[in-house]
């Protein structure tokens, strides 16, 4: 874990940030308050209509039934599942139980889950047979004590400890009371995020500081932003709060969908009702930039808070010119949420900077202009101690690994991620910025710029470009005529061109720049 200085510690409990409440605490009372609230999910394969009662009774049946077999405080409960029904079970089973719940994403492969189970070492795992390009690796799991298939059937051990049952049979007769104990400052959750390093890196959440992040981002929202859709998985942080803790927090009903097709979405919200609060720009491109989406579906986007990618200007003025309101966040797995703009701010700090920092949360910029952060939703540390040590210093910062300025009014820009920046001939050029200006492009909808290798310069700028449907490529001359009407320098233009019908992704959106490197360099 992380060095923690002491002031900071009584900080945050003198100012309430962190309380004496586990995870299960704030769960248990919170259903409790909103019973008969609506709990849907929409899928083809697993359709669910029911109450929060009934899936917390399901929750406290699973809680029961791990608990007759050893599983309690402590102990690791994984879980890769889609936007179903059976996950909120799980992790809410896992924080009534005071357990550490592992969310993997659902689509992960077979490479990623094998290193998580062996970083994590759970109890217990609970998945389902396959879905999409999820499947089950039966070897991966055979030192878990406990393998659990949604919709499977239960299997004998075959030679070795594990013992696959069919989640149903997992259910107590009788669902568990209460909640039970746990030390608030002690781990809840191990989020894997993957983006800029080859394997997962396992982040450690505390009950205090999981239960911060929540209370804080529900505070931030706006009050009338519709009948929210969750559609970013669950296996991955931002999807997994959105999807189980706001709701209950605030007492809204949960809708989850577990595919992300623009078309079926705009039919759910045209047929529920159902809107689209933000996230990654792609969610709410991908369906603005759909034949089916029309001004009836506008009406149902009243507010878009983006983050969790870069968020590019021209699509926050896009969303305003419609009147959506927006505001822009950052944050990561590590620090969920270092700044954001609340919505009552100026528009110009709305739209066009990632906000000012969060209650409690502290930022201060490096020379180099790398930014630090610290605060009450700052995560204990990685599951490897090393990236721990390379990350955290002794006075409680986070080295962040991004690059940003501050306006006038302490406002935070981010200009690039340290690993994004190009360095052609000795001289840095932002990413950001070539994308920026490719964005201005009317056939362009989404811009990746990245670092290809040049023997005379050692790097140049190679853009990856996804167009718009039936529109031509443009050439590198197009290109440069359109950076020398913007007044671009010239070391700045893109000097290679790639098409892409789509980009390799993490769950919550955001572009895998580093596999797009490796795409173009093969």
């Amino acid at each position: 874990m992380r060095k923690i200085p002491e002031a900071l510690v009584k900080h945050y409990e003198a100012q309430g940030w962190w309380t004496s409440e586990t995870l299960g605490d704030v769960l248990a009372r919170g259903l409790a308050e909103v019973p008969d609230q609506s709990f849907v999910v929409h899928s083809e394969c697993e359709p669910y209509v029911g109450t929060f009662a009934e899936v917390e009774d399901q929750a406290r049946r699973l809680a029961a039934g791990l608990r007759e077999r050893d599983v309690g405080p402590g102990d690791v409960v994984a879980m890769q599942l889609p936007n179903w029904r059976e996950a909120a079970v799980t992790f809410w089973a896992a924080a009534f139980l005071g357990a550490v719940i592992v969310p993997i994403v659902h689509f992960y492969g077979r490479k990623e889950l094998a290193h998580i189970i062996a970083t994590a070492k759970p109890k217990v795992f609970i998945t389902t047979e396959s879905f999409g390009r999820m499947t089950l690796h039966r070897d991966i799991c055979v030192d878990v004590p406990i393998v659990a298939l949604v919709g499977g059937e239960r299997r004998d051990a075959e030679g070795h400890d594990t013992a696959v049952y069919a989640f149903d049979d997992l259910l107590a007769d009788e669902p568990m009371a209460g909640v039970i104990p746990a030390d608030p400052a002690s781990p809840a959750l191990i989020a894997f995020t993957s983006g800029t390093t080859r394997d997962p890196k396992g982040v450690i959440h505390s009950h205090q500081t999981l239960n911060f992040e929540t209370r804080q981002l529900l505070d931030n929202y706006p009050t009338d932003r519709g009948r929210q859709l969750t559609a970013t998985p669950v296996g991955h942080f931002i999807g997994m709060v959105g999807a189980f803790l706001i709701p209950i927090l605030e007492g809204a009903p949960i809708d989850l969908c577990d595919v992300w097709d623009p078309s079926r979405v705009l039919a759910l919200m045209e047929s529920d009702g159902l809107s689209i609060g933000g996230g990654p720009p792609y969610f709410l491109t991908s369906l603005m930039d759909h034949p089916d989406f029309t001004a009836e579906h506008m009406k149902l986007i009243t507010t878009a808070g983006l983050g969790g990618s870069t968020v590019p200007a021209a699509v926050t003025r896009r969303l305003a010119d419609r009147g959506v309101l927006v505001f822009r966040s950052y944050g990561s797995t590590e620090h969920p949420s270092i700044t954001g703009s609340r919505p009552s701010a100026p528009e110009d700090k709305r739209l066009f900077t990632d906000g000012d920092p969060r209650p409690g949360v502290e930022i201060r910029l490096t020379d180099e202009g790398e930014i630090l952060s610290r605060g009450p939703d700052l995560c204990l540390g990685y599951t490897d101690p090393q990236l721990t040590a390379a990350s955290f210093d002794e006075d409680g910062w986070y080295h962040t690994g991004d690059v940003g300025v501050l306006d006038a009014d302490g406002y935070l820009t981010i200009t690039d991620r340290k690993a994004d920046v190009i360095i052609r001939g000795g001289e840095n050029i932002s990413a950001l910025e070539v994308e920026e200006v490719l964005l201005a492009m009317p056939e362009v909808i989404e811009a990746v710029v990245v670092a290809a290798p040049d023997a005379r310069l050692g790097e140049r700028a190679a853009a990856v470009l996804r167009l718009r449907a039936g529109v031509s490529m443009p050439t590198l001359d197009d290109v440069r005529a359109h950076f020398e009407a913007a007044g671009v320098a010239r070391q700045k233009w893109p000097e290679e061109l790639h098409r892409a019908d789509d980009f390799p992704r993490t769950a919550s959106g955001k572009v895998q720049k580093f596999r797009v490197r490796q795409s173009i360099a093969t």
